[in-house]
Parts: structure tokens; C-alpha cells; sequence
């Protein structure tokens, strides 16, 4: 029966059909499969295999990859109401755009992917201060700072993630976060990352969402 929802699930998913989605998920659970098992089995490795398609074609449509983000990201909040148990979430990240930029899209992707993956996520917007990241990361408890750029002058300007980094230095707070960016200006440049100060990039949402999750279990593991 599994193999057959997550068919058909996939199916809906690739075609973007958010309705069609769903109607799979609720069948499968009127049909006897637990809230866990379709965030468990059918979502996440649906994600992964959005992830694997990806690597294979870089090219792959925009448009695609946020809306398997969305349509993750509603299905899992939906199971997660009807969990047993609360999860155990992976961890936490703080998102937003860097100060200056008002674009979201690249950002709403990397969202979707995350919390599909078992991450909480706060989202802090567009045009967001340096400041703030840290602030927030702190206040919220956050492991990952990750700051979205789509233009060039703010993912190298002074109030981007190179002013993050300088915060962290300042605060002395430079192990207690990992800070990850993404963005147009980072995929013309693999290199850009470490120019501004962070520790990863990825070059679309979908990658973002797992290196963000391999992050943060290496974070845990460096701190057993």
C-alpha cells in the first residue's frame, strides 16, 4: 500500500497539484496510515527526491521547487496536528532577507523545504537588519543564522551576512551559531560565501533545506 501512495503522491507533487496532494494523504490515512508515516515516509522522501533531481538538473523550474516546498510544508504542519506524540524537531533556524533586499521567493522555498524536513523555522522577512539575526538567533535559541541575498550589493554589503559575522565576532557568539546564505550573486560565485563570512551556501532552496539539516546534526554532534 505505501509504495502506492507515495506514487501517487509524488505524482501530484510533480505535477504541483497541492488539491491532489492532500486528497492522496487523506485517503492513505482513511485507509489506516499514521500522521508519522506520511511526514516520515511519503513527505520527506518525496522532498529528498526533489532534492536528487535537482543535482541531476540544475535547471529545473523555479516554479516547481516552490511549490513542492509549499505543498511539504502545508502537509507535514497538517500531519503534525494529528501526531501521537509532539516531534522532535531537528532544530531551529532564523531566515530572512538581508537588509536592503525585499525579495522572498528563494527564501520561501527554503523555508517550505525545512519544516517539511522537521526543522522550526522563524521567519524574520525582507530587508532585515544585521542586528536582528543575531538577536533573534539568540532570543529563539536558534542553531543556523541564514540570510537570503538576490542582489549583488547585498549579499557583499556592509549590512548583509559579512555584518552578521562581525556581529558574532563582536559578541563572541562565533560558536554558538552556524551562519549559511543563498541567493542569485552566490551561485554566479561558489566562492562569494566565504568572502561575506558564512559557513555554506547552497545554490537553490531544496539543496538549502539539507544543508541546513546536515548542519545542524553536526552541530549536535560536535557538542556530545
Amino acid at each position: 500500500m505505501i509504495d502506492k501512495i507515495i506514487k501517487a503522491y509524488n505524482e501530484a507533487v510533480f505535477e504541483t497539484d497541492k488539491e491532489a496532494a492532500f486528497a492522496v494523504v487523506y485517503a492513505a490515512m482513511a485507509e489506516g496510515l499514521s500522521a508519522e508515516d506520511i511526514v516520515f515516509k511519503v513527505v520527506i522522501p518525496a522532498i529528498e527526491e526533489m532534492m536528487a533531481n535537482i543535482t541531476r538538473d540544475p535547471d529545473a523550474n523555479l516554479a516547481q521547487h516552490f511549490m513542492t516546498a509549499q505543498i511539504a510544508a502545508e502537509v507535514t504542519e497538517k500531519m503534525l496536528e494529528k501526531f501521537q506524540q509532539p516531534p522532535e524537531m531537528i532544530g531551529r533556524v532564523v531566515i530572512g532577507t538581508a537588509a536592503g533586499d525585499l525579495h522572498s521567493l528563494g527564501k520561501r522555498i527554503v523555508m517550505g523545504c525545512l519544516k517539511a524536513l522537521m526543522v522550526d523555522v522563524v521567519d524574520l522577512g525582507v530587508n532585515v537588519p544585521p542586528e536582528r539575526f543575531v538577536d533573534e538567533a539568540l532570543a529563539r535559541e536558534a542553531q543556523i543564522i541564514a540570510v537570503s541575498a538576490m542582489m549583488v550589493h547585498t549579499a557583499t554589503g556592509e549590512n548583509g551576512a559579512r555584518r552578521v559575522r562581525q556581529i558574532l565576532r563582536e559578541r563572541g557568539l562565533e560558536d554558538r551559531f552556524r551562519l549559511v546564505v543563498g541567493g542569485a550573486p552566490y551561485r554566479f560565485d561558489n566562492e562569494l560565501y566565504q568572502s561575506v563570512g558564512a559557513d555554506g551556501w547552497a545554490a537553490d532552496g531544496l539543496s538549502a533545506g539539507k544543508m541546513i539539516v546536515d548542519m545542524i546534526r553536526g552541530m549536535k554532534r560536535e557538542a556530545v
